[in-house]
C-alpha cells in the first residue's frame, strides 16, 4: 500500500448481509495478518451498525489465532445494546470455521462535560529533524540485519519518524520508551471521524511492543524473539485531522513470563491528546536466531 487511498480500500468492508462483512488482507512484512488491519476492519464493521449520532469512545479486543493472509476474513457484528446515550457492539472475526479475533466496542452520543489532559512531552525533536523508516533504509540498508531490512522495504501508507534513534547493531539495554511521529501518505481531507478512528486504530498496532524489547536490547531483538499482539485496547477523546504529523508516545511498565505490556498516548502536533492505547504482547525468546 502506497497511500491513504489504498489503505481505505482495505479497511472498508463488503456488506454481505445479516450484520456480516467481508475483508481482505495486505502483507506488511510479517507472515500473518497485521493486527492493526483486523482491529480497523472490525471497527468498520461495527460502525456500519451504529446510529449516526454515536461516536466510538473505547474498544477492547483479543487476538485468538494468527490470521492467514490468503484467506478472506468475515466479521460478524452482534448488537448488544442501544441505550439513550451509549451503543455497544461485539465483533467476531472468522476465517473459514476458525475464530481469529474478538472485539467489544462502545459508542457515545456527543455530550458536554469537564475537561483535562496529560500534556505532550516537551522538547522532543520535531519530525523535520528526524529520519523516517525510508530514510534509514536508504542510508543504512547495507548494514541492517536482514529481517529489519526486509521489514523497512515494505511500502506503507504511513511515514514513521522515531524520536529515539536506535542502532540495531549496538547491543545495549535501553529505557522502555518509544516516541514516534507519524503521518499519512497522500492528502485525504474531509474524512469522517469514524474513518479517521479506523485509520488511527490501524496505526496504533505499529511500534507499541518495541518499548517492551528495549530494556533487554543487549540480548533481545525482533530476529530472536517471537512477538505477537495478544490484546489491544483504545480510548478515544477528541476529533482530529491527519493533515500534520502526530506523536505516539509509548512506555512499557513491565515484561515477564514471555509477555510484555506497553501503553501510550497519541497527540496532535500542537499537543491535543487524541487517544490512549494499551497492549500486551507475546515476547517468546527463540532457541535459535533467525
Amino acid at each position: 500500500m502506497k497511500d491513504t487511498k489504498e489503505l481505505l480500500k482495505i479497511l472498508i468492508l463488503e456488506d454481505v448481509g445479516d450484520h456480516c462483512f467481508n475483508g481482505v488482507s495486505k502483507d506488511i512484512g510479517s507472515p500473518n495478518v497485521f493486527g492493526g488491519q483486523v482491529l480497523a476492519q472490525s471497527l468498520n464493521a461495527a460502525y456500519r451498525t451504529v446510529p449516526k449520532d454515536r461516536v466510538l469512545h473505547s474498544l477492547h479486543s483479543y487476538f485468538l489465532e494468527a490470521g492467514n493472509l490468503n484467506i478472506p476474513i468475515t466479521y460478524s457484528v452482534q448488537v448488544i445494546r442501544d441505550g439513550g446515550s451509549f451503543s455497544t457492539r461485539r465483533v467476531t472475526a472468522h476465517q473459514n470455521d476458525k475464530t481469529i479475533f474478538i472485539l467489544a466496542c462502545s459508542f457515545h452520543r456527543k455530550e458536554e462535560g469537564y475537561e483535562h489532559q496529560m500534556p505532550i512531552k516537551k522538547e522532543l525533536k520535531q519530525p523535520e529533524e528526524l529520519l523516517s523508516w525510508s530514510d534509514m533504509l536508504e542510508q543504512f540498508g547495507d548494514f541492517l540485519p536482514r529481517k529489519l531490512k526486509e521489514f523497512l522495504s515494505i511500502e506503507r501508507p504511513i511515514d514513521f519518524k522515531p524520536v529515539q534513534f536506535v542502532n540495531p547493531l549496538e547491543k545495549k539495554d535501553l529505557p522502555p520508551i518509544v516516541d514516534v511521529w507519524f503521518k499519512l501518505k497522500g492528502n485525504e481531507e474531509d474524512l469522517e471521524l469514524a474513518v479517521k478512528q479506523q485509520i488511527l486504530t490501524y496505526i496504533s498496532d505499529y511500534n507499541i511492543l518495541t518499548a517492551c524489547l528495549y530494556p533487554n536490547a543487549s540480548k533481545a531483538h525482533f530476529g530472536n524473539t517471537q512477538m505477537a499482539s495478544l490484546d489491544h485496547s483504545m480510548w478515544f477523546y477528541r476529533d482530529f485531522d491527519f493533515n500534520d504529523w502526530m506523536l505516539f508516545s509509548i512506555e512499557s511498565p513491565n515484561s515477564f513470563g514471555a509477555r510484555g505490556f506497553a501503553c501510550g498516548n497519541i497527540y496532535t502536533r500542537n499537543g491535543e491528546l487524541i487517544a490512549s492505547v494499551a497492549q500486551e504482547g507475546l515476547m517468546r525468546p527463540l532457541k535459535k536466531e533467525k
